[in-house]
């Protein structure tokens, strides 16, 4: 069920259920019984419970029973992990490569390579990115400018980088210690730094898994943007009505 919430909360799309420890029950019609519980919980928290496929097995026996050389039916429960990532691949939608708008990256690690320099990892959010290209370090600190000289995916080199791509970011001229999670790689003037900004909002109820006690103008939460999380204060509030909290 929290898995279910939490993937709600934070607007997961498309699921699909993988019912472990299924060698510990005996009964196939407890199996079923699980199996309709858990479409009535994704049914409540608006998911399309009838259609969202359920996969049964044991991570635990599909390890036990991997060899050098597993192939599609050798064992019962390494075909479920089979079954598994062809139903993922068969009913998960790909996501859409956004790679006509400004490239945009958020940083979730830095590393500096001795002989080489710093380079920033995370996932392209939008756009595409090459080699010898400038960018501008955004947010948290002053902006800086920088040129790429190095791309590198799962230790290969690349020349050019596109929306989804999970990559490492060589920068020239950058020390570790001006760079750090939660900064931003963009194209040059595509996006600018804020202090304040409006937003409407949501709360979550206390049954979503929402706070249980009521907040008021002066709050200050925890606002998590992309790769970071920052300390923010709430000025104002207003009702859907107009009227001010």
């Amino acid at each position: 069920k929290e898995h279910i919430l939490l993937a709600k909360q934070v607007g997961v799309p498309a699921i699909v259920v993988f019912l472990n420890k299924a060698d510990q029950v005996d009964d196939d019609e407890l199996l079923e019984l699980v199996e309709l519980e858990i479409q009535e919980t994704l049914t409540t928290y608006e998911y399309p419970g009838d259609e969202i496929p359920i996969i049964t097995g044991s991570a635990l026996l599909a390890l036990e029973s991997l060899t050098e050389n597993n192939l599609e039916n050798y064992d019962k429960w390494v075909q479920k992990i089979y079954d598994l990532m062809k139903t993922v691949d068969e009913y998960i939608p790909l996501p859409k490569r956004d790679t006509e708008k400004p490239f945009l990256m958020a940083i979730e690690n830095v590393v500096s390579i001795t002989g080489r320099g710093t380079v920033a990892t995370g996932r392209v959010e939008r756009g595409m990115i090459e080699v010898g290209q400038t960018v501008e370090l955004v947010g948290l600190k002053n902006t800086k400018e920088t040129i790429i000289t190095g791309l590198e995916m799962f230790q290969k080199t690349l020349d050019k980088s596109v929306a989804g791509d999970n990559v490492g970011i060589l920068l020239r001229g950058i020390q570790k210690e001006e760079i750090q999670r939660g900064m931003v790689l963009a194209k040059p003037a595509s996006i600018m730094p804020h202090r304040h900004f409006k937003a409407q909002v949501y709360i979550l109820k206390k049954e979503e898994g929402g706070r249980h006690t009521s907040f008021f103008a002066g709050y200050r939460p925890q606002f998590y943007v992309r790769t970071t999380d920052v300390t923010g204060h709430i000025k104002t509030f207003q009702a859907d009505d107009n009227t001010e909290i």
